[in-house]
């Protein structure tokens, strides 16, 4: 259950590195449209990324898979990607499987690649062994996958359209439905997976599949999985963080302001929250409950009242006013989201004090993060041994990686490694969903953390 759940946890994280070409294609796509600079070449620039993102998820999703993230697996992504759709549309030319060809075409690169990156062949074929031997293999894998889906694809895609239906069609229930999930899946991490699925598959308009491209392709009824989330990340969450600013301990608000204040901006501005939620989701789960269904609402909310937007990468201040000229009633979203900020402020100011939840500064001795007094002093490197040494010393990192503001690990025995010490370090929350399977929530950094100590590793 531990690898497998890994496994699972590692495909999320590789789906975010297709996603994270998104904000440029939006802003090539919007900076180039004739109603703001008029620059057909740059619209077309980020058109061709819209136009070709099975493409882009296939050797996403291969590279990200890869055990050392090599490019061999990358190309047999491709490889993938294109024996697959071909050989399908030969049996049947109705067949269309959109960015889920490039998915599967990505998984099966990817896992044909550490099953085969360092296979030996006999002499005479050495030259087409180890990673070469990855995108030949990869080719013959697809082309028995796409004789099977050829026959038996038709009434799986018939199923999947009429999930996505029922979810299109069932309105706002099929909405609160997939924001109140989308909140309670990021302790997983799993909501990457539904998130793909309803914005890169579901619906189809001028070719285009899924509710994020079709918005971008121009259908007026494209949008609805996103817009609720502007004003729950505007808005909802930065007045959360104000409420746990008030109802700190008066010793201890200065320590906390500071922090809360960035990750409210951050929230704000790009729409990256779990820095925010990884401050309450634990200590105050009746918090994270409340927050979940509140998101549910607020995207049932602006689908009733036809409000339709849109976004690159996430509903933040930036993709809300980039994407203001493709959205239906766009503007409503700001009067609605102050109205989500009070009840959110209001819910967590009483929750907090009713129930005398440990948020932020409700503890007796608070201090602030002591990260970035160590980069100060010692660079990213330092901070990087720091948490090397905090998760029980090289010998007990099995796996790394991270995901946007996550350190995702596999670890040898995750009971030697403390909590308290991690969040000593900056980390906003640990989550350990197997033995041997953690998340360290570290913010924005965690890229750049993760690189320094896979360095050190070596």
């Amino acid at each position: 259950m531990s690898n497998f759940f890994g496994k699972v946890q590692k495909l999320g994280k590789s789906f975010m590195l297709p996603v994270a070409v998104m904000p440029v294609a939006a802003l090539m796509l919007r900076l180039g449209a004739d109603d703001v600079f008029k620059m057909p070449f740059i619209m077309q620039a980020g058109a061709a990324i819209f136009d070709n993102l099975a493409i882009l998820f296939a050797i996403g999703i291969a590279f990200g898979l890869a055990k050392d993230n090599h490019g061999a697996a990358a190309l047999a992504g491709a490889v993938a990607y294109f024996v697959l759709t071909k050989g399908t549309a030969v049996i049947n030319p109705e067949i269309n499987m959109g960015v889920l060809a490039g998915i599967i075409g990505g998984i099966v690169a990817g896992i044909t690649y550490n099953k085969f990156h360092n296979i030996k062949l006999p002499d005479f074929l050495g030259f087409f062994g180890g990673k070469r031997f990855v995108p030949i293999m990869t080719s013959f894998i697809c082309i028995v996958l796409a004789l099977i889906l050829g026959y038996v694809w038709p009434p799986i895609q018939s199923v999947i359209d009429a999930v996505g239906l029922w979810m299109i069609g069932s309105g706002a229930v099929g909405v609160f439905s997939f924001g109140t999930l989308n909140r309670l899946l990021i302790p997983t991490g799993l909501h990457h997976v539904i998130n793909n699925i309803a914005w890169f598959i579901f619906g189809e308009f001028g070719g285009a599949t899924g509710d994020l491209h079709r918005f971008f392709a121009g259908d007026p009824t494209a949008g609805i999985f996103m817009t609720g989330f502007f004003p729950v990340m505007m808005f909802g969450l930065p007045a959360a963080a104000l409420a746990m600013i008030k109802t700190a301990k008066p010793q201890n608000r200065k320590a906390v302001t500071g922090a809360l204040l960035g990750i409210a901006f951050t929230s704000f501005l790009t729409g990256i929250t779990e820095p925010i939620e990884f401050m309450f989701m634990f200590l105050a789960p009746v918090l994270y409950i409340g927050h979940a269904i509140l998101t549910g609402a607020a995207l049932a909310v602006t689908y009733l009242l036809g409000i339709r937007h849109g976004f690159g990468f996430s509903g933040g201040a930036i993709d809300y006013f980039l994407n203001m000229n493709l959205a239906t009633k766009g503007w409503l979203i700001i009067p609605v989201g102050i109205v989500f900020a009070i009840i959110y402020y209001f819910m967590f100011v009483i929750i907090i004090e009713k129930m005398n939840l440990p948020t932020p500064g409700r503890m007796d001795d608070e201090s602030g993060s002591s990260a970035d007094s160590i980069i100060a002093e010692k660079g990213i490197s330092g901070l990087a041994l720091e948490y090397i040494n905090k998760l029980g010393g090289r010998g007990n990192i099995v796996e790394l990686d991270s995901c946007i503001t996550r350190l995702r690990l596999t670890v040898e025995d995750s009971s030697i490694i403390s909590d308290d010490d991690l969040k000593a370090l900056g980390a906003s929350g640990v989550l350990r969903p197997t033995k041997k399977n953690m998340q360290v929530v570290v913010g924005t950094k965690a890229e750049l953390i993760a690189d320094e100590i896979k360095k050190l590793l070596k």
